[in-house]
């Protein structure tokens, strides 16, 4: 079971990974069994030192060297750079006529950094702000935050995080509508936006005040687009490493993601080509 195959790895993903500069080289079949690996515990969930490494490689290799390669390359951002040369080469299969927003709360199992005890989930959790497009496409992330807080807590600087990964993927913002719940309804957050020259279109929030009364710019029909986003999130669910945090990293989570976002806009892209 993998989830490219190895072609498509070879092709579209090893290219991009940096290799280690001492000791001795794998071969690229060891290389791509590697990969393969990575994306096997991605999909299953199943713990490093459980990973079936006679699968996907053939001679003797032990887990714990599978685990040094995926932590190397998210120290050294190959995952991130993986993920922008991607969405930057195929943004032409992107919907940007709106964009959603919205965060996500995942279980931490094992706690570690960005993770609390979130009230609402009874349990730990780590949040993201994530942005889908018109089709719930996922191209930008936020750093991950500790679940104690709401979605729109720190947003200016998580906020700033998502224009920057679409800014350094040549993904043009001004002008974009973005469609978000009312959570993220506040005169702070509108401002935000519209400094970057993108129309919020937010549900309003009762707190606010009567809709009859508030004179921001409001789409109903436009809104219902917002769905797209919460079946992206589904989707990924089918991602086991994704749907229950283990990382006590928040640099290797937020990498993990990553890796998930790039597979799925490879296998979609493969589709439309």
């Amino acid at each position: 079971m993998s989830i490219l195959s190895k072609d498509i790895i070879e092709r579209e993903i090893l290219v991009h990974l940096s290799q280690h500069n001492r000791g001795p080289q794998p071969t690229k079949s060891q290389w791509i069994g590697i990969i393969q690996l990575i994306f096997f515990r991605l999909k299953t969930g199943t713990q490093w030192r459980e990973l079936p490494m006679r699968q996907f490689l053939e001679g003797p290799y032990k887990w714990n060297s599978v685990y040094h390669h995926f932590n190397r390359w998210c120290k050294d951002g190959s995952w991130h750079r993986l993920w922008l040369h991607h969405l930057s080469d195929k943004k032409h299969l992107l919907d940007l006529s709106s964009a959603q927003l919205d965060g996500t709360h995942t279980p931490c199992k094992r706690g570690g950094e960005a993770s609390a005890y979130q009230g609402r989930k009874h349990q730990v959790t780590s949040n993201m702000l994530c942005i889908s497009d018109n089709q719930g496409i996922l191209v930008a992330a936020s750093q991950p935050e500790a679940g104690n807080h709401h979605d729109s807590f720190n947003f200016e600087t998580h906020f700033e995080e998502l224009i920057q990964m679409l800014q350094e993927a040549e993904i043009e913002v001004e002008g974009l509508f973005l469609n978000a719940d009312a959570g993220f309804d506040t005169q702070e957050i509108r401002r935000i936006c519209q400094r970057h020259g993108i129309i919020p279109n937010f549900d309003f929030n009762p707190r606010n005040g009567s809709k009859w009364d508030r004179e921001e710019y409001f789409d109903q029909i436009l809104y219902k687009r917002r769905i797209v986003i919460e079946r992206s999130f589904a989707w990924l669910d089918s991602y086991k490493s994704l749907l229950i945090r283990y990382e006590t990293s928040s640099r290797n989570w937020f990498q993990l993601n990553l890796i998930g976002f790039t597979t799925w806009f490879i296998s979609k892209s493969l589709k439309v080509l």
